[in-house]
């Protein structure tokens, strides 16, 4: 038996590999490596779109580089061509228990290029191969990769695999996996385009756990890298698959990941994006980082949620906590930080540091917009911080009506019967209860139990939790077109109204009105705007006949494509701005109503109906709302 380098070893020379790699790429060179290679192949730099989903695609928030752009490989043609490359922002949150270790981040950004009916299995495999190795110079005989191993449904990928053999991957580096692995496709749709995926890998390092330790072994050797899409089929009832006439190819490389594993780490937080907001936390705490433990997992924490924060606020359609949809998102976010803060024991309003450090060094180029907005951001920042200041202070004050309230209940129990054993666990409920409406982790009740004599229901509270779990899944994932459940005729009229309003709000109150979200139902619509009171009767009154004087007037509803620049300048509405590349789509209802939208849309105003406020009142801070219905 061969003998084993020691493990001591094997992470010097780790990290003297990982000290090398540091010096060699930054996330500013990688976003503009990507780019620029791209670039050489004929693709089009398409810029990142809102964070912010337009709706267009049923969630919340952009979740994937490619989601923006689903209307174009579905097979409407896009403005700027066949090939297309960007750097797409992302936000990811229904796993947010898992951040805090060295892998997991709520806001991301893919590296993305498509092609959209042009080339497909053969030169995408040629420019992901010469990327790897000739422009970040991994070695051909250590990258590995996975293609699909077909099924009843659709065929082995013989021809990815073949094409991966000739550029110089060995064959016992091709590995063949089965649909779940290797195959992408909507859920739960019919008529979408789907296909196999060919992946990519490389290892960390060239110990072998064991002897036939490869992509599929569980020691965490092998990392995934990116992968290349090809939607070739497309999704029939029944499970089964037709074959695509126009072909495109759908790549995704991680932008945090990819950075962290050229730069030798297996630590995403150690990468330029977190180091000097790690830094500035060890800095006012006085801990290390490198120590590991729960100070280690509050400055993840603090520092992904607080860029995230950031990007959410920063955003060109930027939100602001709030107790409902995407402003629930954030506010969620914004005091998970400022829980984690206490815990390392600094002040809440270091957080304002830390938000700096992101916008002015990290992210002041790759966004330019939140130098812009830095005032804006900072002062959310703070507002925010000082509410649940405010909160935590209530949530002692619960937990103190919660432990008098068994004390009181086992002193009267005793008294009636000698033999009644006390009560000594805070309940599940009551400890969730405090967990989400005042911000404390279980940890935090459970050492202020100890503290009187107590221990907490943790199981009652697992079981309290996962039922707002899958609440808060639904919210997570259920926005539909435009803040519709569905694109059906009723929400499609309720939908058009939506612009009628917004442009009655402008008129009866203020120009500066804007929406700040939607939703709607085929019985009716709900509108948030900006508005710092609660609107008259007067002025109700005044915005629903304006709306209904432009329905009897029946005017057509014209759509346009156009430069977005031009848009601006010509003063249509940026509200769900559903910009791709350069061009955007509008909406004008004669010289009234002029929207970038990305619809639907009923023909004419006459098809609308009679329009009826039914409530006006406030949905958070700075932000009203109108629930109106079509008679």
């Amino acid at each position: 038996m061969r003998s084993r380098t020691p493990k001591r070893d094997i992470r010097l020379r780790a990290n003297k590999r990982r000290e090398e790699y540091l010096k060699m790429i930054t996330s500013k060179q990688l976003r503009n490596k990507w780019i620029s290679f791209y670039e050489s192949k004929g693709h089009v730099n398409i810029g990142a779109v809102s964070l912010i989903g337009d709706g267009s695609t049923g969630v919340m928030f952009n979740v994937a580089g490619m989601q923006p752009l689903m209307p174009y490989l579905l097979g409407q043609p896009h403005p700027a061509g066949k090939r297309l490359c960007n750097v797409q922002g992302c936000v990811r949150t229904v796993d947010i228990e898992s951040v805090g270790d060295a892998s997991h981040f709520t806001f991301f950004e893919m590296m993305g290029n498509w092609s959209l009916g042009d080339y497909f299995k053969k030169e995408k495999t040629a420019w992901s191969f010469e990327l790897l190795t000739k422009e970040f110079g991994l070695d051909k005989d250590k990258l590995c990769s996975t293609v699909f191993a077909g099924n009843e449904s659709a065929p082995r990928d013989e021809e990815t695999a073949k094409f991966l053999e000739e550029l110089g991957i060995r064959k016992e580096n091709i590995f063949y996996l089965d649909k779940s692995n290797n195959w992408w496709e909507l859920e739960g749709t019919v008529g979408t385009p789907c296909g196999p995926d060919n992946e990519w890998f490389y290892p960390l390092h060239d110990e072998k756990c064991c002897d036939t330790c490869d992509i599929n072994c569980a020691c965490g050797r092998y990392v995934e890298i990116g992968n290349d899409v090809y939607m070739q089929y497309k999704k029939l009832e029944g499970g089964k698959y037709a074959p695509l006439e126009n072909k495109n190819v759908d790549t995704g490389f991680g932008l945090d990941r990819m950075l962290a594993f050229l730069n030798g780490l297996t630590d995403g937080y150690k990468t330029d994006l977190f180091s000097g907001v790690i830094a500035y936390l060890e800095k006012i705490s006085g801990k290390r980082y490198d120590d590991g433990g729960e100070a280690q997992k509050a400055m993840r924490i603090i520092a992904d949620h607080t860029r995230t924060s950031v990007m959410l606020i920063g955003d060109v359609n930027g939100i602001v906590p709030s107790n409902t949809g995407a402003g629930y998102i954030l506010r969620r976010l914004m005091r998970r930080a400022v829980r984690y803060a206490r815990t390392l024991g600094i002040e809440s309003k270091e957080l304002l540091n830390a938000a700096k450090i992101f916008i002015e060094e990290v992210y002041n180029e790759a966004y330019p917009l939140l130098p812009e907005k830095e005032e804006y951001i900072l002062q959310e920042f703070s507002r925010e911080i000082e509410r649940f200041e405010a909160t935590l202070e209530k949530g002692i004050k619960e937990f103190e009506k919660c432990v008098n309230g068994i004390e009181r209940k086992n002193e009267f129990m005793s008294k009636q019967n000698p033999d009644y054993v006390k009560e000594s666990a805070i309940g599940g409920k009551q400890a969730f209860k405090l967990y989400d409406t005042y911000g404390f982790p279980l940890e935090l009740t459970e050492e202020l139990a100890a503290e009187r004599g107590y221990t907490v229901d943790a199981a009652g509270f697992e079981a309290a939790f996962k039922e707002h779990q899958q609440k808060s899944h639904a919210v997570a994932e259920g926005q539909f077109k435009g803040g519709l459940a569905d694109t059906g005729e009723a929400t499609t009229r309720l939908h058009t109204a939506t612009h009628l309003l917004n442009a009655a709000l402008k008129k009866v109150l203020s120009p500066d009105i804007n929406q700040k979200g939607s939703n709607i139902t085929p019985e009716r619509l709900r509108f948030d705007f900006n508005f710092s009171r609660p609107l008259t009767e007067e002025e109700i009154r005044e915005v629903e006949a304006l709306v209904n004087e432009k329905i009897k007037e029946d005017i057509p509803v014209v759509f346009a494509e156009m430069p977005y620049e031009q848009a601006r300048e010509e003063g249509i509405t940026g509200v769900f701005d559903s910009k791709y590349g350069e061009v955007v789509k509008t909406y004008s209802i004669g010289g009234f109503s002029r929207e970038m939208c990305g619809g639907p849309h009923v023909g004419r105003t006459g098809e609308l109906g009679t329009f009826k406020i039914v409530k006006e009142q406030s949905s958070a801070s700075g932000i009203r709302r109108i629930k109106a219905v079509l008679e």
